[in-house]
């Protein structure tokens, strides 16, 4: 898979050279392969911290296998991208689809004391309480009450029927943690830069001896080490892993670089969102037909190929298309969406024309983009049809005073609210308070038929006043060796750890 050839000059004649050069310096030799019944072996892009808490906000890709390994929520997904059992072995909803009443199996925490249905409500409530950074508290607005029933059983009581809040239940930082204490599937153990994982000892079992020694057979384990995208891929070409997990458009060059058989590869085709949203509104911006022609301006098909992946599609649309096969409003799509690219670049080009023949100026606009080989790229490309219509910009990084910032999210479940509530009226997004009533409408409403036509309403509104710039669909690739049989592609790019491989008999 080679790279493109035609990326604009921004600094892009030396991005490949340095990738080689990171990878040639992490490269760990190539006498160390491990047999075929040792511990599986995972290397993670990003940092890995034992302590890590979906309180603290958004998790690294080693930090949330991990949590989803040692803590799994009251359910989880399987290797398929499916709604599969976590602490709670069966649940129920009941006729009003209100209510979801679970009921915990048998655990421990790490210091052996027992899981009760209290210690999960009071955990729950605090990831959704008002001071808490759990990057999906705002996707929980339908939720009246989480109590414990009896010592195993926990009800969520929502204001209205939320059919998806099993899959916002079973993501990663959904995890049941008490003070950063797990429960299972699995169990750590540091061992240098890696954790060790194994399975923990079924408490049912009647040997429970026989048990904990099956537990802790290393066929059974799993290292999981985090560390740089470079060296996640050295570690897997050099035979130190059997899988590299957590790729974003951001690191896809170091795959290109890397001369790992494309067979290797496992992308995802997940919805999400993947654009540059406005976080301002002021000068040119505060024009919502200046925003209108800078999403017009950009070349999404000409910016995806320059990543040479084929499963990487473009998207003009502000919600994924997903959920139209679940019965939801097909996504708007924009009236300049079918128009031919030299028109919507004339177009756009109008509109800034118009700005500056009223003897106004346009400040170069400042675009956090990750400051990596894909966020220079994505820059480039971006930057160059901004120029093409008169606009200058800048690229800055991500934790930076900005005028645009990257958006790169897998939409967490199938509510075509998500998008919606994820482009109003945030920190890092601008607000439309006609959008926003319509959202906040179709969020409160039992009734489908008229939370499809709010829905809508709500995305036409948004769509005139162009919060974002939608580029594509959101990119995450794993690297898998045929040990790995578990590790596939879906729609929720989704890996757990336990499901990776098939455990020995």
């Amino acid at each position: 898979m080679p790279p493109k050839t035609d990326i604009p000059k921004s600094g892009s004649k030396t991005l490949l050279p340095k990738i080689m050069l990171g990878l040639a310096v992490l490269s760990l030799g190539s006498c160390g392969l491990f047999g075929e019944r040792g511990p599986v072996k995972i290397a993670a892009i990003g940092p890995i911290n034992a302590a890590a808490n979906p309180l603290n906000g958004e998790l690294s890709a080693a930090n949330a296998a991990l949590l989803d390994a040692t803590s799994q929520g009251l359910v989880s997904y399987d290797g398929e991208g499916q709604i599969d059992t976590g602490l709670a072995d069966r649940w129920t909803v009941t006729a009003d689809g209100r209510s979801y009443i679970f009921r915990i199996r048998e655990a421990k925490w790490s210091d052996g004391r027992k899981v009760t249905a209290e210690n999960v409500a009071a955990i729950l409530r605090s990831y959704l309480a008002p001071a808490s950074r759990h990057v999906l508290k705002s996707d929980f607005p339908e939720i009246e009450t989480i109590k414990a029933m009896t010592d195993t059983v926990i009800e969520i009581r929502l204001a209205v029927p939320q059919p998806s809040i099993l899959e916002l239940l079973a993501q990663p930082s959904m995890a049941i943690v008490n003070k950063g204490m797990g429960w299972g599937p699995m169990r750590a153990r540091k061992i240098g830069r890696a954790v060790l994982l194994s399975p923990v000892p079924d408490p049912l079992a009647e040997d429970q001896e026989a048990a904990e020694a099956a537990a802790n057979d290393p066929a059974a384990s799993i290292e999981l080490v985090g560390t740089s995208p470079a060296g996640a891929l050295a570690r897997f070409k050099n035979g130190y892993a059997d899988g590299v997990v957590g790729g974003r458009f951001s690191t896809l060059p170091y795959f290109a670089a890397s001369n790992i058989g494309r067979s290797r590869l496992v992308v995802d085709p997940v919805p999400g969102l993947f654009g540059l949203s406005f976080v301002r509104a002021e000068g040119f911006l505060a024009i919502d037909a200046n925003r209108d022609a800078l999403v017009r301006a950009v070349r999404r098909q000409r910016l995806v190929e320059a990543f040479g992946l084929a499963e990487w599609q473009p998207q003009v649309t502000l919600r994924p298309a997903l959920y139209a096969r679940d019965g939801g409003p097909a996504p708007l799509v924009p009236v300049w969406a079918e128009y031919d690219e030299a028109s919507r670049i004339a177009q756009a080009k109008r509109a800034v024309d118009a700005w500056l023949d009223a003897g106004r100026e346009i400040e170069p606009l400042r675009i956090a983009v990750p400051d990596n080989p894909g966020g220079r790229i994505l820059f480039a490309y971006v930057s160059a049809d901004f120029k093409a219509i008169g606009v200058p910009s800048q690229r800055v990084p991500m934790a930076s005073t900005a005028d645009l910032r990257l958006i790169d999210e897998v939409a967490p479940n199938d509510d075509a609210l998500w998008a919606l509530r994820r482009l109003s009226c945030r920190r890092d997004t601008l607000c439309n308070r006609e959008a926003q009533g319509l959202i906040d409408r179709a969020t409160a409403n039992v009734d489908a038929g008229q939370r499809r036509v709010q829905v809508s309403e709500a995305e036409a509104v948004l769509g005139r006043y162009a919060p974002f710039i939608p580029l594509a669909t959101p990119l995450r690739w794993s690297v898998a060796s045929q040990r790995l049989t578990g590790l596939r592609a879906n729609g929720r790019a989704q890996h757990p750890l336990n499901h990776v491989i098939a455990l020995p008999n």
